[in-house]
């Protein structure tokens, strides 16, 4: 399963009997999904425009599997006693797809701070033991990506010869905060292009930003459980520099 996604280093974690799920019940979403993750590409000048949020690569993502009819949904649900509600509770997911006899819902966290997995997973957990969804899923940066982010930003700067802060211009307006992190990080590290890449990173894509490592050890917690879970790790190959 997810095998042409496994052999250009995406990585897949299936939990609490997705797989079987997957297999038995929704093989569509399979091929919908490895579909669409697999032209996945992020010129890597991408990642820098905007200071490092949500950029065109996670856009165009969300609309090939909006193509495939995974849309946004905002389920509702209500309690009663007596036929008197007495609790109402929304789950607004991004992209959401009902097939035979069972409903995916699949968050997209590229770059939002790590607590926001709690909240997915939570969802995710509550949705299904109301019986609203049989999966969820997050696709996040992997680990590979998360850990050649600085190496990524330095070739940025060969390639577009950053070698002080008024050639950022191109891509975006420091504030003056981020030109301080630049200047004290370019004198512990010899060079502009290193000081404000490692510095770049560690502001805009630090480590309690949404990553692999970080989704993995929630669900090792626990976090989400019984839902079944698939997880899917962009890697650095799907990044063109």
């Amino acid at each position: 399963m997810f095998e042409e996604l496994r052999e250009k280093n995406f990585e897949v974690l299936a939990l609490h009997h997705a797989e079987a799920i997957l297999t038995h019940d929704m093989g569509g979403a399979v091929s919908e999904i490895e579909a669409a993750l697999s032209e996945v590409r992020i010129p890597v000048e991408e990642l820098v425009r905007g200071g490092g949020g949500e950029g065109q690569g996670t856009q165009r993502l969300r609309k090939a599997l909006a193509a495939f009819g995974w849309k946004k949904h905002n389920f509702q649900i209500q309690k009663t006693v007596d036929g008197v509600p007495k609790e109402s509770i929304s789950h607004e997911i991004d992209h959401v797809k009902a097939f035979t006899g069972s409903t995916f819902a699949l968050e997209i966290e590229w770059n939002n701070k790590d607590p926001f997995y709690d909240r997915d997973l939570e969802n995710f957990k509550r949705l299904h033991a109301e019986g609203a969804i049989s999966i969820g899923g997050i696709v996040t940066r992997g680990k590979s990506l998360h850990e050649g982010m600085r190496d990524l930003m330095e070739r940025v700067a060969e390639k577009h010869g950053i070698d002080n802060v008024e050639k950022l211009a191109p891509f975006y307006s420091p504030t003056t905060r981020q030109k301080r992190l630049y200047e004290a990080a370019e004198e512990r590290m010899g060079s502009f292009a290193k000081g404000w890449a490692r510095a770049f990173v560690a502001d805009k894509f630090g480590e309690a930003t949404t990553h692999w490592r970080k989704l993995d050890d929630r669900v090792r917690r626990g976090v989400g459980n019984p839902c079944p879970l698939l997880l899917i790790g962009l890697p650095i190959d799907v990044v063109q520099v």
